[in-house]
């Protein structure tokens, strides 16, 4: 039994898995299970974990809702930088979770004070190609 089929084949870990499948679902519809769907030609030991642990384990528990969460996830991917494709996931779960644009844009932008203005532009550039593909835009605020 290769390593990978390890991590997967036990019936706990499985049903932590299909557990954690069924929440990336609800909160990142296909976005996120295309993720783990091409994770799975390379390193299906990992888009396991990610189902299981993150969204199975860790997404699934009480204390915050879906949207304080994806709030955090946006703040934190803004603040490493480099991660925009992931962040791209995350704007649009946020967007399905009921975060709207200009709360998504807040976050960036608040972002900026904490992690820099150059990782804050390329979050926001980021969102701003995920509100294009979902039709929806901030609206227009007036700088303060």
């Amino acid at each position: 039994m290769s390593t990978a089929q390890h991590d997967i084949a036990s019936t706990g870990n499985l049903d932590r898995r299909n557990h954690g499948l069924d929440v990336l679902s609800t909160i990142d519809g296909h976005a996120g299970t295309a993720v783990i769907d091409a994770l799975a030609e390379i390193s299906p030991a990992l888009g396991h974990h990610v189902a299981a642990f993150a969204f199975g384990d860790i997404y699934d528990r009480p204390g915050l809702d879906a949207r304080s969460r994806q709030l955090v996830t946006i703040g934190i991917l803004t603040a490493l930088g480099g991660c925009e494709p992931q962040l791209k996931v995350h704007v649009g779960a946020a967007l399905n979770v009921g975060l709207t644009p200009d709360e998504i844009v807040e976050a960036m932008l608040h972002s900026a004070v904490y992690a820099g203005f150059p990782r804050a532009l390329n979050a926001t550039f980021a969102a701003k190609e995920v509100f294009e593909s979902h039709g929806v835009r901030p609206s227009a605020a007036s700088p303060s």
